[in-house]
C-alpha cells in the first residue's frame, strides 16, 4: 500500500483584542494550563499509534500539494477547516468529528471528494446515512490504548464504586430523578465511592481511581463510543451504565430529527462487560444481580477490549476502507 496522508487540522486561534495576540494567547495556554485531551484528538493520536504497531506508512498534515495520485487520504479534524483548501483529485475518507450534525455540511461530499465518512458507532451512522448516502457511511470504532490502560493486579481496592458522571442535559432534573437517589442508595447499602465528573479531572487520576475501585457506575446519556467507558473495560473494570435507549441532544429538534431516534450510552458492550438500566428503578432493581456478579467475578471486560477494540484492530479495520475506497 503506498504512504497514508493522515490529517488531523482544528481551526486555528483567532485574534483577540489586537492582530497577532492569538500566538500569544497559545502560549500562554500552553505554560499555565494543562490542556484536557478532547475524544476527537484522542480518535486521530490512537490511530498514530495503531499503524506504527502495524508498520504502517503514514505522515500527519502534510501540505495538501504534497499528496500524489492514489497515495490515501484519511481527514479527522474540527469543522470545514479540516478539508479547506484541498483541490486534489484523490479520494478522501473523512469523519468522527467534522460536525456535530450532518445538516451542518450537508454538501460535504459534493465540495469534497469524500468516499467515505466514518462514524463509530451504528446509531450515529444511522443520522449521517440520510445526507450522504448508506454507502457512504461505514463504521470504524477507535481502538483503546491497552498498554496504557492496564489494570495493576496489586493494586488495592479502595472504593466499591467509582462514579462516571457525564450527564450532558437537563443536569439538575437528571440529577434530581437519577443520580442524586442513586447515590443515596449506595449509602444506604453501606458501599463505598469516588465521583469523577467529565471534563474536570486528569488522565492520570481516572486511571488511578478505577485502580482502586471495583467497579464503576456510567452515567451518560448516550455515546458514539464512550472512550472513558472504554478505558474502564481495559482496565477490567464491570461497567454498570445508564443506557435509557434515546438521543436526548436538545438541539435535534432543530436539525429536523423525529423524538424518538434510538442511541445507547454502551455501543461496544456484552455480556463480559457488566450490565445496564433504563432509569432509577431498574437501577435498584438490577443493582445487586450486578453486585454478585461483580463480587463473584463473572466479569471479565478486558476480554471484549482484547478482542474488539486495540489499537491495531482499529488500524486494521481502517486498512480495510482505505482497500475498499481506493480499489479503483
Amino acid at each position: 500500500m503506498k504512504k497514508i496522508h493522515l490529517y488531523f487540522r482544528v481551526p486555528p486561534e483567532r485574534n483577540r483584542l489586537i492582530p497577532g495576540d492569538r500566538f500569544l494567547v497559545t502560549l500562554l495556554k500552553r505554560i499555565f494550563i494543562r490542556p484536557k485531551m478532547s475524544g476527537v484528538k484522542k480518535v486521530f493520536l490512537n490511530l498514530c499509534k495503531g499503524f506504527k504497531l502495524l508498520n504502517v506508512a503514514f505522515d500527519v498534515n502534510q501540505p495538501f500539494r504534497k499528496i500524489k495520485p492514489g497515495e490515501p487520504v484519511i481527514v479527522l479534524g474540527v469543522g470545514k477547516y479540516a478539508l479547506q483548501g484541498y483541490i486534489q483529485q484523490n479520494p478522501v475518507i473523512a469523519g468522527i468529528g467534522l460536525m456535530t450534525h450532518p445538516s451542518y455540511w450537508p454538501d460535504l461530499c459534493k465540495e469534497y471528494p469524500v468516499k467515505k465518512y466514518l462514524q463509530h458507532s451504528e446509531w450515529t451512522k444511522n443520522i449521517y446515512a440520510p445526507y450522504y448516502g448508506a454507502d457512504k457511511c461505514d463504521l470504524w470504532p477507535s481502538g483503546v490504548d491497552t498498554d496504557k490502560w492496564l489494570p495493576d493486579e496489586g493494586s488495592q481496592k479502595k472504593y466499591e464504586l467509582l462514579i462516571y458522571n457525564k450527564i450532558m442535559w437537563d443536569k439538575e432534573q437528571t440529577d434530581a430523578a437519577l443520580r442524586l437517589p442513586l447515590l443515596r442508595f449506595l449509602e444506604m447499602k453501606g458501599l463505598s465511592y469516588q465521583e469523577v465528573v467529565y471534563g474536570r479531572y486528569q488522565e492520570a487520576h481516572y486511571l488511578e481511581l478505577l485502580n482502586q475501585s471495583r467497579a464503576m457506575i456510567f452515567l451518560c446519556e448516550h455515546e458514539s463510543q464512550g472512550f472513558a467507558c472504554c478505558e474502564a473495560m481495559s482496565m477490567n473494570v464491570p461497567v454498570f451504565a445508564w443506557d435509557q435507549g434515546y438521543w436526548l441532544d436538545p438541539n435535534r429538534f432543530e436539525w429536523g430529527e423525529k423524538d424518538k431516534v434510538p442511541a445507547t450510552s454502551v455501543p461496544f458492550f456484552d455480556k463480559r462487560c457488566g450490565m445496564s438500566f433504563t432509569d432509577l428503578q431498574d437501577f435498584e432493581n438490577r443493582f445487586d444481580q450486578f453486585w454478585e456478579k461483580v463480587i463473584a467475578g463473572d466479569f471479565q471486560p478486558r476480554s471484549y477490549i482484547l478482542e474488539n477494540l486495540t489499537l491495531t484492530k482499529s488500524a486494521q479495520r481502517l486498512l480495510e476502507i482505505i482497500k475498499e475506497v481506493y480499489a479503483g
